[in-house]
């Protein structure tokens, strides 16, 4: 089958041959991004055609705004891997993936240049429109993977994206002191986290225990929604912050 641009921003076609289809779902719900995570663009692509890298994308968007599509949105890319969300745990599936040229936290972090984010921006909300996403359904690679990836990582502007309409935002309560549950404590405040986390969507048990898991997650939110200090520790700043993002999801009466 040939690619055909799915979106109008896409600028050029560099087919990727590793995607299927997808599995259990008639269309898309989520959109997930991630940067590169590679030292130049060129080595990015470069793996996402590989045959036999078992790794590929619906779109990458280079530094200067450029967009390719790799993938057809009908199909199943390969840029999840391992990951949940929302008690599913086969994310390739249910999502489009976009992949944001960024050497990433391994070959030093740059900021995302202005000309880029404009691009993303523009595609997420074409995207979104046309698949009718929740803005809840727009969500980092360390969302739906915490303690395995940092993807697109606290640099990445979600305050921008909002604004435009795209993803679910609050304004973060300001990190005050850094003083919260740890890895191994335990009790009633641990459990309403661990709850609220999972009422969210991430991937995290509901006991009343701050394991590993539980550090990791409040990692990964932090990167998304309180990136002034992203340190897994579930101070007042984090809670507050989770408790805003729920209570802008619930109904009004």
């Amino acid at each position: 089958m040939s690619l055909v641009a799915d979106s109008r921003h896409a600028d050029r076609l560099i087919a990727s041959p590793n995607f299927n289809e997808r599995r259990g779902v008639a269309a898309p719900d989520l959109l997930i991004l991630h940067y590169t995570g590679m030292e130049t663009a060129e080595a990015a692509v470069e793996r996402l055609m590989a045959t036999g890298s078992d790794v590929s994308c619906h779109y990458v968007v280079f530094e200067d705004g450029r967009i390719a599509q790799m993938v057809a949105e009908s199909e199943r890319a390969w840029h999840a891997g391992v990951a949940s969300w929302g008690g599913a745990s086969d994310i390739n599936s249910r999502s489009i993936g976009i992949e944001i040229v960024n050497c990433g936290h391994d070959h030093g972090y740059p900021d995302f240049p202005g000309i880029q984010i404009e691009s993303v921006t523009a595609l997420c909300k074409d995207i979104c429109v046309r698949h009718a996403l929740k803005p809840q359904h727009v969500l980092a690679h360390s969302d739906v993977a915490p303690g395995r990836k940092r993807d697109p990582g606290e640099k990445f502007p979600w305050a921008l994206l909002a604004a435009k309409g795209i993803g679910h935002w609050v304004s973060p309560e300001e990190a005050g002191v850094a003083a919260g549950p740890v890895p191994g404590d335990s009790g009633p405040e641990v459990a309403a986290l661990k709850a609220a986390l999972a009422d969210y969507g991430y991937g995290i048990s509901r006991d009343d225990v701050f394991d590993a898991t539980a550090f990791d997650v409040v990692v990964a939110f932090q990167r998304h929604f309180r990136p002034e200090r992203v340190d897994g520790i579930a101070d007042r700043s984090t809670v507050t912050t989770l408790q805003r993002l729920l209570a802008a999801l619930r109904p009004t009466v």
